[in-house]
């Protein structure tokens, strides 16, 4: 008998045992999974898809440096260099092989939009074959000319332009068709000139188009204001118009917006985060939440302003309508210039 009634105590606890391990392992009542399995349980990474060095990649380490300092995120995180094609080459890859990859993040900026609708060296994925996170920085397009140039504002240039589309040579730090292209290009759309009739030529990468500048051998860049800061303070170029819906402040608060003149041409050169397309609503969830307490934090504000970028958050429902918006402009101004696929 009392070796009956040992046998059911033993048995006892260890059916007690058992429920408190399914417990432990299926959602309780109020919907909640054990710590274990909540995202992020493994290691991220965040994908530059460029080499070192450049934009894409300095907001990938910034970014992934400030979640881990705030510990807002305490998974290991790394950042992946992939270059290739403005970052084509990435996406093609991300968008077939990684659709529901939640631990893969990448960063872009409008080439994603660019290059999924220009016809030469086009991507056939763009943002809708991902989940936009949010948008964490701006810039805008400068129209920039040597200090020592004739030219004193964005009108006089596109005037000249006007009576003689071949007679400014244009440059850019990108491909015909891509970005420092169209930022060149769209001041002159705008004042009704065709801009497949300005002159355009590309350079490999924007201190390449300076240096041209500089020596002669372009009137104008088109380029992000933050990239010829250096260049402003120290004398050497003058910028005749941002592409900002209002004046920058800083080195700039001086420099008329396109607008200003009288030319709506506006254009904002963002950089933001992005996910796999197939990502599950956890971890859509968990980034959403993530991200808005990192824009708030004192670190990650120092850090904008450190690398010469200024803030603007968007969260995934506003990024995504953005996107959407800068997409039909692209669209317009690939068109004008018979470069749409």
């Amino acid at each position: 008998m009392k070796a009956w009634k040992k046998f059911s105590l033993l048995a006892a606890a260890g059916v007690f045992a058992l429920s408190l391990g399914a417990c432990s392992e299926k959602e309780t009542a109020g919907g909640k999974k054990k710590s274990g399995s909540e995202y992020p349980s493994k290691a991220l990474t965040v994908v530059a898809p460029s080499g070192a060095g450049g934009g894409w990649d300095l907001t990938a380490r910034s970014f992934t440096k400030i979640l881990s300092e705030t510990k807002l995120v305490k998974q290991p995180m790394t950042v992946e260099n992939k270059p290739g094609g403005g970052g084509a080459v990435f996406m093609a890859e991300y968008a077939t092989q990684h659709v529901s990859n939640n631990q893969m993040l990448f960063v872009n900026s409008p080439p994603i939009i660019i290059n999924n609708l220009k016809k030469e060296g086009n991507s056939p994925y763009g943002y809708a074959n991902t989940t936009p996170l949010a948008q964490l920085t701006r810039d805008y397009g400068a129209i920039v000319v040597k200090a020592d140039s004739k030219f004193t504002d964005l009108k006089s240039v596109l005037d000249e332009v006007k009576k003689d589309p071949a007679k400014l040579t244009f440059a850019g730090g990108s491909a015909p068709g891509s970005m420092d292209h169209l930022i060149s290009i769209l001041p002159a759309f705008e004042y009704g000139i065709d801009p497949s009739k300005v002159k355009y030529v590309s350079y490999d990468g924007g201190g390449e188009a300076i240096t041209a500048l500089l020596g002669g051998n372009a009137d104008v860049i088109g380029t992000d204001a933050s990239s010829v800061k250096e260049f402003v303070k120290a004398g050497k170029v003058k910028v005749l118009a941002v592409t900002s819906s209002e004046r920058l402040g800083g080195d700039y608060a001086d420099v008329p917006t396109a607008k200003e003149q009288g030319i709506d041409a506006e254009f904002t050169i963002w950089r933001g985060v992005f996910g796999p397309e197939k990502m599950s609503d956890e971890a859509k969830a968990y980034w959403d939440n993530t991200i808005a307490k990192l824009v708030e934090t004192s670190e990650w504000k120092t850090e904008v302003e450190s690398q010469g970028w200024e803030l603007e958050y968007k969260n995934s429902e506003d990024f995504k309508q953005f996107l959407k918006d800068q997409e039909g402009q692209v669209q317009k101004l690939l068109e004008a210039l018979g470069m749409q696929k």
